[in-house]
């Protein structure tokens, strides 16, 4: 077709910039809503997000000058504008902000909220899994290992579990009847005990 626009990258690696714009509780908010639940007008995610239209504009246009959301086209009418995530993943390493404080600190926010994130999700799953199935209550669940690695086999580790994730997050989904999003959050770091 000829109005078809090419599929926006999966990935962006976040610059000083994009960083520094998304470190905004509204923001983050925003673009994991436009992530998970597609395409919404500002009306929509103010409601869902229990804010206002005024702010929830704001924030989009802010995330958008950076190139983190989109206007879709496709789908506005007169003034009724929709948005989209430009990408389904962003990422950084935390040493391209070394040289910058104001991107180092929105970093370590980013970082900050995305553990009150698991904290809060994992609450209201605690709270709601008696409402599941015996399957979902079995298959659901955190847990942790303590291993000995050095950073190069961290790093290994990270690299080759985000390899499993995107292997299930592109295979056709399977037709299970009780198929659900599910969010897996992925945190591997040294444990520090007063060291240092």
């Amino acid at each position: 077709m000829q109005n078809e626009r090419p599929a926006a990258p999966r990935t962006v690696h976040l610059d000083a910039r994009q960083v520094r714009t998304l470190a905004h509780p509204l923001r983050m908010r925003l673009l994991g809503t436009l992530r998970a639940d597609g395409p919404a007008t500002a009306t929509t995610l103010a409601d869902k997000l229990d804010t206002n239209t005024g702010a929830t504009s704001y924030h989009l246009r802010q995330l958008a000058e950076v190139g983190l959301v989109t206007e879709d086209l496709d789908r506005g009418t007169g003034r009724q504008r929709w948005w989209r995530a430009a990408h389904d993943i962003s990422n950084f390493e935390p040493t391209d902000f070394d040289d910058d404080p104001d991107a180092r600190a929105a970093v370590q926010w980013i970082q900050a909220d995305q553990v009150r994130l698991l904290a809060e999700l994992a609450e209201r799953w605690m709270a709601a899994e008696h409402g599941y199935s015996r399957q979902w209550r079995d298959a659901a669940g955190m847990s942790d290992v303590l291993l000995t690695l050095g950073p190069a086999r961290l790093r290994a580790l990270n690299d080759e579990l985000w390899q499993l994730l995107e292997r299930y997050r592109d295979e056709q989904v399977p037709d299970e009847p009780e198929a659900e999003s599910v969010l897996v959050f992925l945190a591997a770091f040294p444990r520090v005990e007063g060291k240092r």
